[in-house]
């Protein structure tokens, strides 16, 4: 009787043991409160139209929120990695989060897929970055595309304000290398802080340099200020924000202040308007649908749309990952960066991923388009 006892503990040990290893654990760190929650909130109710089940594995998701603080993202991934044991991280919505979470993913050998947009969280692809991979486009595709919208447009001098911080200084060094080379001379250049309530002094400047337009390089709510200082201030001429304000909220905050203001996107912002021989469509239409079939008409938002496509990336590459190892082990983080590394023509909904060893971004041009906003919504720039 004891030795049946004893086999049948074993048999339920066993079962178990192999139901844990059956199940794909994907570790979050979003800020889903503080000055950048207008993109992390979106990005947060992604998650829950993710892909539940990949290559025949249950998929868990442990989910924290960083506040849009750095300190709190790093304590964020050290615990996802060190006490939940999950085999990837996904996040930060932040650059600067992103940026500092790098170090814990490179030291514990965890994957990494960030939903921030600076190019510094992926290049180059060093020791460290070998383990981080993102999903937003990279400063230097969209400041190329501001730039051509501005030479075609007759702009020949620009000021320039930004976020005293990664974002800011990424931005400003990409368009500053791409514009100059096509004529463009920056007049004025500014920096502000997220959570600053007056840029008075810096918007004067800007505007006593002269310049044939206005470019802010913000993201989410924040980035409404400048502008409406600049409205206030009585500048009438153009202005270009980054694909970070593409969500309602700074449409909500900006309000009429915000309108003929330009910005590069990615092709979800606009999907309905695309062109149906667009090979993008499709993917960001099943994303729009999925959203809003839970929270409504018209609440999608472009930051969302960087956390699905980092589901699209793991149902990729996950399959490929399980042939060589079995989740819960560093044989399979290592496994799961290799396939990420590999993917090809994945179609997601911001644009087309093909990875290699020197590029973890994988999206080339047709993952942008110009936006302009039109009567307070987005509409397909000419």
């Amino acid at each position: 009787m004891k030795l049946k006892k004893t086999l049948l503990v074993a048999m339920s040990l066993a079962f178990v043991a192999g139901t844990a290893q059956a199940q794909l654990k994907v570790g979050i760190s979003v800020s889903a409160t503080g000055p950048a929650a207008s993109l992390g909130i979106p990005e947060r109710q992604t998650v829950d139209l993710m892909p539940k089940t990949i290559g025949g594995l249950s998929v868990s998701y442990v989910v924290l929120d960083d506040a849009s603080d750095t300190t709190s993202a790093v304590k964020n991934i050290r615990k996802l990695v060190s006490e939940d044991k999950v085999d990837i991280v996904l996040g930060s919505t932040t650059s600067p989060n992103s940026l500092a979470m790098i170090d814990v993913a490179a030291e514990t050998k965890t994957p990494m897929i960030s939903w921030a947009a600076s190019s510094r969280i992926v290049e180059p692809v060093d020791e460290k970055r070998r383990w981080v991979f993102k999903t937003p486009q990279n400063d230097a595709q969209m400041a190329t595309a501001i730039v051509q919208h501005m030479t075609s447009n007759n702009v020949k001098k620009v000021s320039f304000v930004g976020f005293a911080d990664a974002y800011g200084e990424g931005w400003y060094e990409q368009f500053k290398s791409i514009a100059e080379a096509r004529g463009i001379e920056i007049v004025a250049n500014e920096r502000f802080n997220r959570t600053d309530t007056s840029v008075t002094g810096q918007v004067l400047k800007m505007m006593s340099a002269r310049p044939d337009a206005m470019f802010i390089a913000g993201s989410g709510t924040p980035a409404a200020l400048p502008q409406k200082t600049l409205k206030e201030r009585g500048w009438t001429g153009k202005v270009y924000q980054t694909h970070g304000v593409a969500n309602n909220d700074f449409l909500r905050v900006c309000g009429r202040d915000c309108e003929g203001t330009l910005l590069p996107a990615g092709p979800v912002l606009v999907a309905e308007q695309l062109p149906a021989d667009n090979p993008v469509k499709a993917s960001a239409m099943k994303y729009i649908n999925a959203y809003e079939a839970a929270h409504g008409k018209g609440s999608v938002s472009t930051f969302g749309a960087h956390a699905w496509d980092s589901g699209v990336l793991l149902e990729a590459a996950v399959p490929a990952a399980l042939k060589s190892a079995k989740p819960g082990t560093a044989e399979f983080r290592a496994a799961l960066r290799d396939a990420l590394e590999s993917v090809s023509e994945v179609v997601g909904a911001h644009g087309i991923f093909s990875m290699s060893p020197t590029d973890h971004l994988g999206l080339d041009q047709r993952a942008r388009v110009m936006v302009q906003i039109q009567n307070g919504a987005w509409k397909l720039a000419k």
